[in-house]
């Protein structure tokens, strides 16, 4: 029996020591790494997009969260509502502007340096953080003050280089990837996740909640959360090109509703897009001068169709739309421009729409309606009370007063057509065959 038993314990301590052998040089999964995107304007959708990612994370137990970034920058309180919930995270989050390609323009230069972890892939780029006004002007010096205060902290309290930091916001300065690793800005550059999560190993960092944590997370599971339906659908509004498409499709469905008083639809619709694209101007870095070209234009465009035959309005309309579009968004900010080939189909697009079909609609209403009885001429009748030279006609299926062409007489049941209309009387004239119709038998119009 004793023996027995110390075989039983020596089975169990070997099998021990195997599952410990394997655990040790298997490859069990280190952790769950929440994934999420930051890709366009930095605005409200993807500023609650992070933050409740970063909550779910810390919620779920998850390793990490890994923030990938491209983005020409948004909202001031968009950006520091991501900012406060990376610096009060209680998981680690790694930030990294990928593809090639991409950049962490201004808010997104505060974002990526709130990171516990800033990494950049090749032929990337941060900086560029001067506040911008949405007249495009430059902000004040208070608001530059405070932006410059506030990405200094950051920069401070992640160990990083606060003098380049500080110049990104008063000089607009910019680093690629391999400048901004050499300045000290970002901890290091990578080609890929899975490179950057191996390059991760080993490093430690400082959470809200005071405790440090060592990173290794190479092989680790990417759980990506991405952002709702709704959300994306806003989010993509926040678009340059999108904006000034928005714009004009506005301005279109708004003299569409001019040119037909009463539909209603056009107006709301036109209503509905004027204010889509307003609130997009409202988060991108727009300028008052494109805005102004804008409305020009479609001033211009409004001014050809209630004078038409003049041409220079129709050509200041379209040079005013082109350059409308080409200011609309102040270039210092990289990637916050309208594409050259959205305004050549839209400027088109409106030409063809102000130059052709509302003028058109507008001759149609300008030209006098033609009444019933102006339709009458041509129609033939019957004489119903003979003409001498006035009497009575029978005509589209109703008596008429009439005279005839010479005043000559006509007997009742004489066969007649419409020369022309005085009013309510017709003038008419006999048909060849003069042979009386049986009055019994009125005869309706033959047209």
């Amino acid at each position: 029996m004793g023996a027995l038993r110390r075989g039983f314990a020596f089975a169990l301590l070997a099998g021990l020591l195997g599952s410990i052998g394997a655990t040790a040089g298997g490859q069990e999964p280190v952790g769950t790494v929440v994934g999420l995107e930051l890709d366009g304007v930095v605005d409200p959708f993807t500023a609650n997009h992070v933050a409740g990612g970063v909550e779910a994370a810390e919620d779920q137990g998850a390793a990490a969260v890994l923030v990938t970034i491209d983005t020409p920058g948004g909202l001031d309180s968009s950006m520091r509502q991501i900012t406060q919930a990376i610096l009060n995270a209680r998981v680690p989050v790694l930030c990294f502007v990928s593809p090639q390609g991409a950049r962490a323009a201004s808010a997104g230069a505060f974002i990526l340096l709130s990171c516990h972890v800033a990494a950049m892939a090749p032929a990337t780029n941060v900086g560029a953080a001067h506040p911008v006004g949405v007249s495009g002007a430059i902000e004040s010096a208070k608001a530059t003050n405070d932006a410059a205060e506030y990405i200094v902290s950051i920069a401070e309290r992640r160990g990083r280089n606060p003098e380049w930091a500080e110049r990104a916001v008063r000089e607009s300065v910019s680093a690629s990837a391999a400048e901004a690793l050499e300045l000290g800005v970002i901890d290091l550059v990578a080609p890929d996740v899975p490179a950057l999560l191996q390059a991760t190993g080993g490093r430690t960092v400082e959470l809200a909640d005071g405790r440090t944590v060592t990173l290794d997370l190479a092989g680790a599971r990417i759980e990506e959360r991405a952002m709702g339906l709704i959300a994306r659908l806003f989010h993509a509004l926040l678009d340059p090109n999108v904006a000034f498409i928005l714009f004009y499709l506005g301005i279109i469905a708004l003299y569409f509703e001019l040119a037909n008083p009463g539909l209603g639809v056009p107006a709301i619709v036109g209503v509905v897009l004027l204010v889509a694209a307003f609130l997009a101007f409202g988060v991108l870095p727009v300028q008052l001068a494109g805005v102004i070209l804008l409305v020009a234009s479609a001033i211009f465009f409004a001014i050809e169709i209630f004078t038409p035959g003049i041409g220079v309005p129709f050509a200041g309309g379209l040079v005013t739309l082109i350059l409308g579009g080409m200011f609309l968004f102040d270039t210092s900010v990289p990637g916050v421009r309208v594409s050259p080939l959205v305004i050549a189909p839209v400027a088109v697009f409106t030409a063809l729409f102000f130059g052709f079909v509302v003028r058109a609609v507008i001759r149609a209403q300008r030209q006098p309606p033609a009444s019933s009885v102006e339709r009458l001429v041509g129609v033939e009748g019957v004489v119903q009370k003979p003409l001498d030279p006035e009497g009575v006609v029978l005509v589209a299926a109703e008596e008429w007063s009439a005279i005839s062409v010479g005043r000559e007489e006509l007997a009742r049941g004489t066969r007649v057509r419409v020369t022309a209309v005085d009013g309510l009387r017709l003038t008419v004239e006999p048909i060849e065959d003069r042979t009386p119709a049986s009055p019994d038998v009125p005869e309706g119009s033959v047209t």
